[in-house]
């Protein structure tokens, strides 16, 4: 209850993304001494030089994204898996990319002991999407960009969210998201936040 008074006094409101999040341990998704700081609400550092969000800002960002049942959703930077699996109790599908292979390794064995089944995850440049699952209902990315990518943008079904940080990487970002509309793409900024940068291309470990 104490997790959830805190989501709630930072806005997160929607009844749906608190049941997922209330669902899913942090701490299966962290390793070793951190695994101890699993309800504080702040960002950990995790495996290649990542960290996983502090539990307010997922909140924050799987509410701006308004994820319905039957949704195919994208994540880009699988980072730990938390934010995935939260997802995956919100939509039917969700495809998770992430350009270190150990990262996607280690969420991976986490979604099989929790038996999560509707999450695909896989290494892969995350700027560039998944064009070969397109297009999407929802497109979230954990890094952020200079701009909306024009990649992911493509991939973005009419009437689909996209939820972004914006900005230079060592400055305060923007948290945005984008509509597709019929007409064209409607933009609102949410917050100020900070996150890694997305980078091209595949990392090393």
């Amino acid at each position: 209850m104490q997790f959830l008074f805190a989501l709630r006094s930072r806005g997160v409101t929607d009844e749906r993304v608190l049941h997922a999040m209330e669902g899913v341990d942090r701490a299966r998704f962290l390793r070793g001494l951190f695994a101890s700081r699993a309800y504080d609400d702040v960002p950990l550092p995790i495996s290649c030089g990542q960290t996983i969000s502090q539990p307010s800002i997922v909140g924050l960002m799987t509410q701006a994204l308004e994820v319905e049942p039957r949704h195919k959703v994208l994540e880009v930077g699988t980072g730990s898996g938390y934010q995935a699996a939260i997802l995956s109790k919100l939509a039917r599908r969700v495809y998770t990319v992430d350009r270190f292979r150990t990262l996607v390794s280690q969420a991976q064995t986490v979604f099989d002991a929790l038996g999560i089944a509707n999450i695909t995850a896989m290494t892969g440049d995350g700027s560039h999407g998944l064009p070969e699952q397109a297009p999407f209902d929802r497109i979230l990315l954990t890094a952020a960009a200079e701009d909306p990518p024009g990649p992911l943008l493509a991939q973005l079904r009419v009437g689909g969210i996209m939820v972004l940080p914006v900005g230079q990487s060592d400055t305060i970002q923007n948290l945005i998201r984008v509509r597709r509309t019929e007409t064209g793409l409607d933009y609102d900024e949410l917050s100020t936040v900070r996150f890694v940068p997305l980078i091209e291309g595949l990392g090393e470990d």
